[in-house]
């Protein structure tokens, strides 16, 4: 993700004058959170439902043959670093447009999911993830250790998962797919709770300012990127190929 906010954000919080100030502000803050997740899964219900309409449709399994699936595959990523670049100068509008839009690209990206596993695998290991991801988040947001010095070894992990997966396109190796697949999930559970807890210290930054919508658009993007690469690296293993 683009340095849209200060990865090195920590979780301190200042002190509050008053009990009412306090309450104003943990308010605020459940507000903030809660728009966030809203976002994060509808995008993530918007996916779904558009991975199941393509790949049923019988479109999906034409278009992927074709040189036009690099552009599905590849959509995403463009919407990704759009976002992750330009938020700064993006309308709130616009940077809402294009989750949506990232979103439905996303679906289509992942139709292929419904050509290779079972729908019964598929949504198994969806409330699988769901339930991982929420106890996950839950954690980040709650617990009082700092985990702002994970964020480093995170980023890092998934550059070089990035570095095996390319690597392995020309290899082919099962046994380096599997621990692809292992580590992916490993840090992906890592980075939901880590980039639960930056979002909530982000808030003491964002609140009361003309960046909170689009913060909140962000927020949701992080977290559901985390949601999405733990579900596909995690259907790797719990998944019943057709």
């Amino acid at each position: 993700m683009a340095n849209w906010s200060d990865p090195r954000t920590t979780s301190a919080v200042p002190r509050s004058a008053g009990s009412a100030r306090e309450a104003a502000f943990d308010a605020g803050l459940r507000s903030y959170m809660l728009s966030i997740y809203n976002y994060m899964a509808s995008g993530v219900l918007l996916t779904g439902i558009v991975a199941l309409l393509f790949a049923s449709s019988g479109y999906a399994q034409q278009v992927m043959v074709t040189p036009l699936r690099w552009v599905i595959i590849l959509a995403p990523l463009a919407f990704v670093m759009v976002l992750s670049f330009g938020i700064q100068r993006l309308q709130e509008s616009t940077a809402k447009l294009l989750f949506w839009l990232f979103a439905v690209a996303m679906g289509l990206s992942l139709s292929t999911l419904f050509l290779v596993y079972t729908g019964q695998s598929i949504a198994t290991t969806f409330f699988a993830t769901a339930a991982a991801f929420g106890g996950l988040s839950l954690w980040g947001y709650t617990t009082k250790r700092d985990l702002s010095g994970f964020g480093t070894f995170l980023i890092m992990g998934v550059v070089g998962l990035l570095i095996a997966s390319l690597i392995n396109l020309f290899l082919q190796s099962s046994a380096l797919q599997m621990m692809v697949s292992f580590l992916g999930v490993l840090l992906f559970a890592g980075l939901t709770a880590y980039d639960t807890q930056k979002l909530k210290s982000l808030y003491f930054q964002v609140a009361g300012t003309s960046f909170m919508g689009k913060s909140v658009i962000m927020g949701a993007l992080t977290l559901y990127l985390d949601f999405v690469n733990m579900f596909t690296f995690l259907l790797q293993f719990m998944g019943d190929r057709r």
